[in-house]
């Protein structure tokens, strides 16, 4: 048996690859599927399988598309009701991979349909178990997600289930047995997951709260729920999509691979209000960009920055990318749901400089500066609470990236602010938002909170007041 976990840090992502005697599974496979299919060809084997563990929220699966290339068949644990063809799974129900077996376990809780698979070797020996967001190293899913879509399934109903599934479906199983999670840290999915990718069962039962053997329901429902944060937009967008469809990739690049002239570009930008998306360095964008366009940068949590900040997934998007760069961001933003990008800029930003188009800048300070302009300045600070409130500058405002569309009321609108982050990425984000919306009145701050506390700044860890009085 050969079994791979194939990670996709930007997305803080797991598909799995599992292989036995010719035949191929895959597990969770993200939107571009042609890197699983080129696998098996060369392993000489046939993929016959695609399990999914879930209705994903943060990505778009590549199941459809999968299953249309390679005949593989898709299934889904028990209650799943997706809008095209598949194996719905009983619990208990075994599949065969070559001389591998394939379990499925139902366990309810992140979502209803969730499902582990539990995997046993030639042999007849139990392996591992694949978890999707039942069970991460160190978390557990979060119950939240799904009543965005069906009202009755709160946050309560699904973390008494999550307790019952785990407690007699995950614990009672052998603690030599390997955990594949579907994501590691980072992942909008959990609260605390490890930077670990996998772990024996063993290990998790003494280490993960959430598996604690004396935990009462109360108190399990009680940690699970507590410091949740609202789940991205983006999430029943793209639960949505992989239970009713989508279109398939290659048809998402041929449309979104069209270079543009400048002049086209601005024409295209004006006939659809496109947003107009900058996914170069911040350190480019600072210096000159296209007036109104967004940062974010590919070389960061590029896809779920995307679907953090940009609320809809239908909107059209045309891209200013790196030289080279136009497949892999059209790719990426496909990820997590997002297939009406129009094109991109030819030439980027210099063709439209030469073309007579004018651009624009941010102004930004280095931390030595800010050291000497914080204490008479309003000072914001662009990260999370969690990251705020081990550490900040004193008196400053904390307006989270995350939630910048809905406190963008607290920025100060007239009075000039310094702005920063952790290390230059956020704070950069932000300012293209607000300028965007019509704010030109802040100082970015290079090197964010690292370089401030370099520059001798004093730094406090008490919690301040979060908004504007």
């Amino acid at each position: 048996m050969k079994i791979e976990q194939i990670y996709t840090g930007c997305i803080a992502h797991a598909a799995y690859y599992i292989e036995s005697n010719g035949e191929a599974a895959i597990f969770d496979p993200l939107r571009e599927v042609q890197p699983y299919i080129d696998k098996a060809a060369n392993a000489n084997a046939k993929i016959k399988y695609i399990f999914e563990t879930h209705f994903h929220a943060d990505f778009v699966s590549g199941h459809l598309d999968l299953a249309k290339k390679t005949g593989a068949q898709i299934v889904y644990g028990p209650t799943a009701n997706p809008s095209f063809e598949s194996i719905i799974a009983t619990d208990g129900q075994e599949f065969k991979i070559g001389g591998v077996t394939i379990k499925a376990i139902h366990t309810p809780g992140h979502t209803l349909e969730s499902t582990t698979y539990l995997v046993t070797d030639e042999n007849g020996k139990d392996h591992g178990i694949i978890t999707g967001d039942t069970l991460f190293i160190g978390d557990v899913g979060r119950p939240d997600l799904a009543q965005a879509l069906v009202k009755d399934l709160t946050q309560e109903v699904l973390a008494n289930h999550l307790f019952d599934s785990l407690r007699n479906k995950i614990m009672p199983l052998s603690d030599d047995l390997i955990v594949y999670p579907n994501h590691g840290a980072g992942s909008a999915c959990g609260k605390n997951m490890s930077k670990e990718t996998t772990d024996t069962l063993g290990n998790q039962k003494k280490v993960n709260y959430a598996l604690r053997a004396n935990m009462t329901r109360e108190e399990f429902v009680a940690e699970l729920l507590d410091g949740l944060t609202p789940p991205p937009a983006y999430f029943p967008q793209n639960v949505m999509m992989n239970i009713q469809g989508y279109e398939s990739l290659d048809t998402v690049m041929t449309k979104a691979d069209t270079p543009l002239s400048p002049e086209a570009f601005e024409t295209v930008a004006n006939q659809t209000e496109a947003l107009v998306l900058d996914v170069r360095n911040e350190d480019d964008f600072v210096k000159e960009h296209i007036p109104s366009s967004i940062f974010i940068g590919l070389h960061g949590q590029f896809a779920p920055w995307v679907g953090a900040l940009i609320r809809d997934t239908k909107q059209p998007i045309l891209l200013i990318t790196p030289k080279g760069m136009e497949k892999e961001t059209i790719t990426r933003l496909s990820r997590v749901g997002f297939d009406n990008t129009l094109g991109y800029l030819e030439g980027g930003v210099e063709a439209w400089k030469a073309a007579g188009f004018e651009t624009d800048s941010i102004t930004s300070i280095s931390p030595e500066e800010f050291a000497k302009q914080y204490e008479n300045s309003i000072v914001v600070d662009a990260r999370k609470p969690s990251e705020f409130q081990a550490e900040h500058v004193e008196k400053a405002i904390n307006i989270p990236l995350d939630y910048v569309n809905e406190q963008i009321a607290e920025v100060p609108k007239e009075e000039k602010f310094l702005l920063h982050c952790a290390g230059g990425y956020r704070s950069v984000i932000m300012a293209s938002i607000l300028k965007s919306r019509g704010y030109h009145n802040m100082i970015n701050v290079e090197k964010g909170i690292s370089g401030i506390r370099a520059a001798n700044v004093p730094l406090t860890a008490f919690v301040c007041p979060s908004t504007l009085k």
